[in-house]
């Protein structure tokens, strides 16, 4: 897969179990971000709400609440403190305390300390605990910069992946590499869709879970590259480059930015040959069948 110069963007996975408090988790995680920058990663992503551990399902509402933060709160500003120290991106998560309630955020500080994409999960778990959550309005992406160049980043939040519209509308708005913070088991037909994901829309997808540690997670972070013909052959290739174990640790993968953009320039995946005009339905509120629960909350 040579295409001459490799314009990369180093990941760090940071598949970490956290503690119980937002203190230890600042310590903690600030650890894990010192390692990925031993390891020359340009970014580090977090698992799913790292702030209190995604601890939102051994306690009730009223307890969990509590344990909401602001983007000015010290537990964040820490990590943008490291950030610019470090010259390294951090995907940060967190439970914020936002002005229309309670969200799962995430938050992409780059490597001079400043915040350069928020976002909160748009599709919260609404059969569960998140049904509480305020759901975020949008999808964001934004134009990282690098050390070896800028580069267009996306995020969705664990329960996103499972709505295909999620990676489309990242990729409508530019987005080469989707970050994915997570929090439940990665088996084989989760990690279909974020391949599928990945092979559609001819984006790189880094998702980050927490290990085997933690109730209801196991590890299997992974990263999809987005690239399934190399240059020259006539055969698909497997586009994930990285998959981890159910273990702790802090796992590195090189996307090749090149390879993806020339992909992407001359590949019939993605928005080459799309009908949108076709697609009205989907958008459609009054379209209400089939599969839709009496108790499913469309907001």
């Amino acid at each position: 897969m040579d295409s001459g110069e490799n314009n990369s963007l180093r990941i760090a996975l940071l598949q970490i179990t956290p503690l119980k408090r937002c203190e230890e988790n600042l310590r903690k995680g600030l650890s894990a971000c010192r390692a990925a920058w031993s390891s020359g990663a340009d970014v580090a992503l977090f698992p799913e709400m790292w702030s209190n551990g995604y601890r939102i399902h051994d306690r009730p509402f009223s307890k969990w609440r509590d344990d909401a933060i602001g983007e000015d709160d010290s537990f964040v500003d820490g990590f943008r403190n490291a950030a610019s120290k470090m010259e390294m991106a951090i995907g940060l998560t967190f439970l914020k305390k936002g002005e229309r309630g309670v969200e799962n955020s995430f938050l992409l500080i780059d490597r001079f300390g400043n915040d350069v994409l928020s976002y909160s999960k748009v599709h919260t778990c609404d059969f569960s605990s998140e049904r509480f959550l305020t759901p975020g309005d949008d999808f964001h992406v934004c134009t990282l910069d690098t050390k070896h160049g800028n580069v267009q980043i996306g995020a969705m939040i664990c329960y996103d992946r499972e709505f295909p519209e999620s990676a489309r509308i990242l990729m409508l708005k530019g987005a080469e590499v989707i970050l994915v913070p997570n929090a439940c088991p990665m088996e084989i037909n989760r990690l279909s869709q974020l391949r599928a994901r990945s092979y559609e829309n001819m984006v790189a997808i880094a998702t980050c879970n927490y290990p085997g540690s933690v109730a209801d997670c196991n590890g299997c972070s992974s990263v999809f590259d987005g690239i399934a013909y190399s240059p020259g052959e006539n055969s698909s290739r497997d586009m994930c480059i990285l998959m981890t174990g159910e273990g702790e640790g802090i796992y590195i993968a090189d996307i090749n930015l090149s390879l993806l953009r020339e992909y992407r320039a001359s590949e019939v995946h993605g928005n080459a040959y799309r009908h949108p005009e076709k697609y009205k339905m989907i958008v459609d509120e009054s379209v209400c069948e089939p599969f839709i629960r009496s108790d499913s909350r469309r907001r």
